[in-house]
């Protein structure tokens, strides 16, 4: 599928405003505590260091994640992956920081995913439709895109 035919069928089941409000806030907050969980699985401090940026280690699984991401996003659109490198590369950073001001990122994952996707699932019974990746999984990473399609468009981004 194009990334506007996945956007279409992703968009059929966020139609009603409270659910697309909730996912455009939960979203991508859910991208963000799926990064810090990533994050704070223990590799050795040799590839840790390996990516060293601020006295950051960025040589993690998250790290490894979003570029494994990134693939999909260029797979369907340069302009769309441009936009969510960004993204990504900006939640990355935040963790970085989180890191360096001793923040328990585990814990702080944990619980933000899970009050997310109560959102979402609320969203979801406010909209009467199931969410997308019931019916394929790829939606997971479809929801992302589709959150910053809608900045796109506002911003006469052609993606």
């Amino acid at each position: 599928m194009t990334l506007n035919e996945w956007l279409a069928s992703y968009g059929e089941s966020h139609q009603n405003p409270v659910n697309i409000l909730i996912h455009k806030i939960c979203v991508p907050t859910i991208v963000f505590t799926v990064f810090g969980l990533l994050w704070s699985i223990p590799v050795p401090d040799v590839m840790r260091h390996s990516i060293l940026i601020g006295g950051v280690g960025y040589g993690n699984v998250a790290t490894f994640a979003f570029l494994l991401g990134l693939l999909f996003y260029l797979w369907l659109s340069w302009i769309m992956a441009l936009g969510m490198a960004i993204m990504c590369c900006a939640m990355l950073a935040l963790l970085g920081v989180l890191e360096l001001a001793g923040m328990n990122i585990l814990w702080l994952s944990i619980i933000v995913f899970v009050l997310a996707w109560i959102g979402q699932f609320v969203g979801h019974q406010i909209e009467g439709k199931k969410p997308s990746f019931f019916k394929d999984l790829q939606f997971l990473l479809i929801g992302p895109a589709w959150t910053l399609a809608a900045l796109y468009r506002v911003l006469h981004i052609r993606y």
